[in-house]
Parts: C-alpha cells; structure tokens; sequence
C-alpha cells in the first residue's frame, strides 16, 4: 500500500565563507544584505551604490566659480608678496655698494615657468609657489649686508717707494739751503793758453765755433756757410769803450752781423740772435737784437770800418754774480745761484752806439741789461763760396776814431780791457757733494 507521501528532501544549501561570517555577527539594521552575484572566478560581493549625475551645465558653472576663486587667491597672495619684508627694495645706491645677489638656481627657474601657468594653475601649486618665494626672500634678506669699505691705500705697481732702507730721510738745516747752488758742467774753461796776463787782448779760441778760422795773430776771422759767432777774450763791465773792426772780404754772398756779445750768448748763431747780444747788420744797415732786425743806418761793404761804442756807467752794481769754478769729480763746473734768485738789472743810461768809417749812425740801444759785453762778429756765405773775413782793432792805432762823440763820455781803447780770466793752478779745488752743495771750509 501506498503510504503517505512524503516530500522530497532538498539538498541543503552551500554558503560561502563570506556569508556564514555575516551569518555569525549578525546583520544590522542599515545594511541590506547585497544580492549575490555568481560570476565565474569571482566571489559575491556588495554592489556599489550608484552615484547621483550631476548636469553638465551645473558642473561648468562650479568649475568656472572655483578657477575664478583660484585666481583672486593668487593675486591676492602676490600682493602681499611684494609687500613683504622679506623683499629688497630698490634704491639709487653706486653699484660698488649693490649686494651681491646669487645667481637664480634651477629651483627658481621652475617657480618662474609654474608662475607662468597663470589662471590655470592648481590652488596646490599656486601655495607651493607662495613658500618658494617667502623663502627666496628671506635669502635676499640675509645677502643684504652693508658693502665692505674699500681700504683708501692702494698700492700702485708702477710707482717708486718714497721710503728709504734704515728710517726717514732727514730734514735740512736751515744754512744748507743758502749753500744750495746750480751746478753745470764748463765744457771751455779759460786757461793760459786762451788768456793770461802776460798776454793782450785778441780773439778766443776756446769761445767761437768750430768753423770760425783765426789767424796766427788772433786778430782776423773767417768764416763760410751758416753765421758763426767768435768773441774777444776780455770784455767789460763799466765804464765807456770802443773798439773798430774792418770788412776784409764779403764776395758774392757774404754778410756779417758785427757787434757785443755776454758770455751767454750763443757762439753757433748770429751776434744779435737772442737777448745777450747787439749787432749791426751789413744789409740794410740794420740793427739786431733778439733775433729782431729794426731800420738803424748806413749799409756798410768791403773796406768799410765800423766802430762800436758801449758805455755802462757803474755797471758792476749792476751785473750778475759772476759763476764760482770748481772740481768735482774730475771735472771742471761752474755753479752760480738760482737764476730767478738774480735777475737780470738795468743799467740806467747805458747805451749802445755804431759807427760808419767814423760817422755816428745814432743811438742803437738804450738801458741795456749790466753784464760783462765782450767785442763779437759773425760772418756767413753760401755753400761752396770763398770765406767772409773781418779783421779787430782794439786799439791804440785806430783808423777811424771819431772826432765828436755828440757829448757822450769819451771810451777807453779795449786794448786797455783789464785781465778777468782764471788761473787753473790758481783754482780753488772746492769739494761739493753729491746734492749740489759746495762743502765751504770755515
């Protein structure tokens, strides 16, 4: 018989290990169990709620807010950045005093490029710029410093040092300083064979050029070419003189400039060419003076004789102090005191006069400066042109002695010019110094 029926038994249910664990701790209330999904090689799991879509013109529209919100922010940032202390500002200061800034490192070069992002940079990297740049700041602040003081000795490569070896260079005494004299070199010396006592008054040779030939008796002189001085061995430094001199040969282009020379004046020039010397030139009949040719008198040619009359009344108080000869190391000087010390004086009523075969051609020169003026003549030819000669008379046998001198004091005769030459044994041997002084025995 057929017994009641009786109901099939289902095979139990599997659960998976995920489920008997919530099955465990139970369920809460707010959580739902999810629906298990059976996917090959994957175990069940919770789906993901779905997100809520928002509309594409709501999204713009916040997007467009936040990016204009991130720009206020930037600008606002860079506004008190630039405000900041930590910023150096800039001020008109040399460029010597300009604190040295570093060079920018690759760091700043990236803030520089972010910085360039403008709008639309992230709000992250608009703050990171913001550090960067406190923090550059605050590294100019410490790099600005007081600029270094620049020492003001400066040491100089090319110039000599004022210091001696072994201390200061002393002070000089008070008496060196009247000692103290100009020192040159006396390249013609006069001697016995130029001068002497014994012997009278004639042409130099030590004084003239090299080109101007004397006679055996030293009274006649020749010369070609360019002017060349030659001048007497004795002059004068007061008193009224007078000596003649007569035109031996001119030729075809000769010319002579005759008259009185200082021992300063220059032997290769004319007589007349600087201001130490007075002349009577043959052209013209001029007259001559610092290289200066003023209308004066007659021309004169061969044969004529010209006298030449001086008068420098007390013109030794008035003439310069004569340079002292001395030894020094093995040569012959002369020093005299400064020039600017002793300038030249005056003679008030002195005069220089010319004459023409006895004929006076008027007062040359008035007021002439005192010295010692000795008889001179210069004489000049072309190039390839016989010698111009003149021949000295000093006297007493004169040819063309004036008879009237128009009231002037009547000269003595330069044959009767006293000796002023010096004797070399004579010479005093004075020692002087290194420097210049003269070492006066008391």
């Amino acid at each position: 018989m057929d017994g009641p029926p009786t109901m099939k038994e289902e095979p139990e249910e599997t659960l998976n290990p995920f489920q008997k664990h919530i099955e465990s701790i139970g369920k809460p209330d707010a959580i739902e169990e999810a629906p298990a999904q059976e996917e090959e090689g994957r175990p069940l799991s919770f789906q993901e709620p779905e997100t809520k879509q928002e509309p594409e013109e709501e999204r713009a529209s916040a997007k467009e807010e936040e990016t204009e919100k991130e720009v206020r922010d930037s600008e606002e940032e860079e506004r008190e950045t630039e405000k900041g202390p930590g910023e150096p500002v800039e001020t008109n200061v040399n460029e010597e005093s300009q604190p040295v800034v570093p060079e920018p490192t690759p760091l700043e070069e990236e803030d520089e490029e972010e910085e360039d992002l403008g709008p639309h940079a992230s709000s992250d990297i608009q703050k990171n710029i913001t550090q960067k740049r406190k923090s550059l700041s605050s590294i100019d602040s410490s790099f600005k410093t007081e600029p270094a003081k620049r020492s003001k000795k400066r040491n100089n490569v090319w110039a000599k040092s004022s210091s001696r070896k072994g201390g200061k260079k002393g002070k000089t005494n008070g008496n060196l300083a009247d000692d103290t004299a100009y020192i040159t070199p006396v390249p013609r010396f006069p001697d016995k064979i130029d001068d002497s006592r014994d012997l009278k008054i004639c042409l130099s040779k030590i004084y003239k050029a090299e080109k101007v030939e004397l006679s055996e008796d030293r009274l006649t002189a020749s010369s070609c070419k360019g002017y060349r001085m030659v001048r007497a061995t004795r002059g004068v430094l007061e008193g009224a003189w007078y000596f003649e001199i007569r035109v031996l040969k001119l030729g075809e282009s000769g010319h002579t400039r005759l008259g009185w020379s200082t021992e300063k004046g220059d032997l290769q020039a004319p007589v007349g060419y600087d201001g130490n010397s007075f002349a009577y030139r043959d052209l013209e009949g001029s007259k001559v003076h610092k290289a200066l040719r003023e209308v004066y008198g007659e021309e004169y040619k061969e044969g004529d004789v010209i006298g030449f009359y001086i008068n420098l009344p007390d013109g030794g108080l008035y003439a310069p102090k004569p340079p002292h000869l001395v030894w020094y190391k093995g040569q012959r000087y002369a020093y005299a005191v400064d020039p600017k010390d002793d300038p030249p004086k005056v003679i008030p009523g002195s005069e220089v006069t010319f004459f023409k075969n006895g004929i006076c051609q008027g007062v040359a020169y008035r007021d002439i400066n005192g010295g010692r003026y000795y008889p001179a003549a210069s004489m000049y030819t072309l190039p390839n042109n016989p010698n111009c000669s003149v021949r000295f008379n000093f006297g007493p046998d004169f040819e063309c002695f004036p008879q009237d001198f128009g009231g002037r004091p009547i000269p003595r005769h330069m044959i009767e010019a006293p000796y002023h030459g010096f004797d070399v044994e004579a010479l005093e041997k004075e020692p002087v110094n290194e420097n210049g002084h003269s070492e006066k025995r008391s």
